[in-house]
């Protein structure tokens, strides 16, 4: 029997030389000279996450890591096998300096800048790898503030390194089962033993990245109070120079929606070796330079996956036929792709700046800067978060019966984004951060910034959406002047406001900037990406005064 007709498969080109936001916000952002030194850089990693790294992934899509926890003799092992895909993916974020990119004091505030930029086009094709690689870059900011110079002298030369031989990753060991954000409730005690080394002992029920070399987590000394203010926070080595687990065992890996090529394993903690990394109090407030790392990593994971499955989709418009026509071709399916492009661009501009301002804070003592990103990180992991979710479902969507079909490797990506809204904050942890933001810095560093910003635009088809943007900042800054318990039950909206109001200033600035810094293709396609997130899918949520819910539940 004669085959039918077979559907081409979308494909990937070069994933840098096809990012034309990317292209035109590294353009507008970083300096000319310094940006040239890191194009072939970023090109060959293009290359490699739309050919190689893009096979390799399909070709894994079906292995997942296996826990084997006694070998054939009855010794308790708990090794933790990872798939090919995250063994060569650990290699070469050390070679692409992924985590040390970020630290690299020769390129000043545009280092966070170039790192994500790698990033961007790693994450991708990596299968969640940038996942330890936020914990790592957290680890890396805690212990660089600390002031502790011999664990600092000890772990930041292999977080840091770009040798794959000495290159270390972190694991973050926050979650327990009584906790979850609420970390102040955390169960896991710190002990001294009679030699004077503290000593852990719990469950952490939630660990990413088990296998990574070394970890931060927290832990209420012996005799301190209850609540945060008496956690600590701990550095630990989990294997000995042998690789031996010290004192831990692995009692199983989470069986997850998404994110399955991601090691994350319930331990338990008896007597584990640690050492306080800055006195055995206040750990909560130790790890809130972290928190500011891996939500970055978490939103422009998001802008990433999204832009992966728009890629695919974008493609497959392009090969697939129906109705006469290919889909590139037919109206409606045209205009749903550019409003998912249209979405994607103004998450992905108001992430990458929040990117270039977190390199602005780590080089230069600014406080009303410090006050901005403070309020901007959550709001941005937030928003580009739920973008993700909803962008990678209508992604699938778009391929018709082809997305919901596991060997094509689409519903992964779906899966996976899923975890975005969830880990380091749910939606409305994240909502009511923003309050507890609020109380402390205020708007006015973010309206300051957001009418600079409208000041500086030129061209007079985007200054048309400057006196469209600038009433709703006011309102959007009267909308926090209601009481309390009102601001409370409507946190969510609020910030979902902030941030859209934030990605379409920034969409708009890079528009304006890319007419006169960037090729003609970048600047078109950018200022039209503008003009449509302004005038067709920019939204506010509405504010409700008067909620029923007391006769819902």
């Amino acid at each position: 029997m004669p085959l039918s007709t077979i559907q081409t498969a979308p494909r990937l080109g070069n994933q840098f030389h096809d990012d034309w936001l990317l292209q035109g916000w590294l353009r507008c952002r970083v300096p000319d000279e310094m940006l040239q030194e890191h194009i072939s850089a970023l090109e060959t990693l293009g290359a490699e996450a739309g050919d190689r790294l893009y096979r390799m992934q399909l070709a894994d899509r079906e292995n997942e890591p296996r826990l084997t926890q006694w070998n054939a003799w009855g010794e308790r092992i708990d090794h933790i096998g990872l798939t090919s895909v995250w063994q060569h993916a650990q290699q070469l974020a050390a070679e692409l300096g992924l985590i040390a990119t970020g630290y690299d004091r020769t390129l000043g505030e545009h280092a966070r800048s170039l790192q994500f930029a790698r990033a961007w086009l790693f994450i991708p094709s990596t299968d969640f790898y940038g996942c330890p690689l936020a914990m790592t870059d957290g680890a890396a900011r805690v212990l660089t503030n600390a002031g502790n110079e011999a664990l600092a002298q000890r772990a930041l030369p292999h977080l840091l390194s770009r040798d794959p031989a000495k290159f270390w990753t972190s694991g973050q060991w926050m979650t327990e089962t009584i906790g979850g954000s609420d970390v102040s409730q955390t169960e896991t005690i710190a002990r001294q033993d009679e030699n004077g080394q503290w000593r852990l002992y719990g469950r952490k029920w939630f660990t990413s990245a088990a296998t990574s070399e070394m970890a931060l987590t927290l832990a209420r000394p012996d005799g301190q109070p209850t609540g945060s203010r008496g956690l600590a926070l701990f550095y630990l080595e989990p294997r000995d120079t042998q690789g031996r687990l010290q004192q831990i065992e692995v009692l199983r890996l989470k069986d997850k929606l998404g994110t399955r090529k991601l090691p994350t394993a319930e331990l338990w903690l008896n007597g584990a070796p640690a050492e306080p990394v800055a006195g055995l109090e206040r750990g909560v407030a130790q790890i809130a330079p972290m928190l500011n790392i891996t939500r970055s990593w978490n939103a422009i994971t998001a802008c990433t996956l999204m832009r992966r499955g728009l890629a695919l989709a974008t493609d497959y418009a392009h090969r697939r036929k129906a109705f006469g026509h290919t889909l590139i071709d037919l109206p409606l399916h045209r205009r749903t792709l550019t409003d998912l492009h249209a979405d994607w661009a103004a998450a992905s501009a108001a992430t990458l700046d929040m990117i270039a301002l977190l390199g602005q804070v780590e080089q230069r003592d600014e406080p009303d800067q410090a006050r901005l990103l403070r309020l901007l990180t959550p709001v941005i992991k937030l928003g580009s978060a739920r973008d993700a979710i909803a962008i990678l479902s209508e992604v699938l969507e778009s391929f018709g019966g082809a997305g919901y079909i596991e060997d094509t490797g689409l519903p992964q990506l779906l899966r996976d984004a899923q975890v975005l809204s969830i880990w380091e904050g749910t939606t409305n942890i994240l909502a009511l951060d923003l309050l507890r933001a609020m109380d402390r810095v205020g708007l006015e560093s973010w309206l300051a910034t957001q009418r600079q910003a409208l000041d500086e635009i030129r061209d007079e088809a985007l200054i048309a959406i400057v006196e469209r943007i600038r009433p709703l900042l006011q309102q959007l800054v009267n909308q926090f002047e209601l009481d309390e318990l009102c601001k409370i039950r409507n946190a969510r909206a609020l910030a979902l406001n902030l941030y859209r109001l934030t990605a379409l200033t920034s969409l708009t600035r890079l528009a304006d900037q890319a007419q006169r810094r960037c090729n003609g293709a970048t600047a078109v396609k950018l200022k039209a990406v503008a003009l449509h997130f302004a005038t067709v899918r920019m939204r506010l949520e509405p504010i409700e005064r008067h909620i029923v819910d007391q006769a819902l539940f």
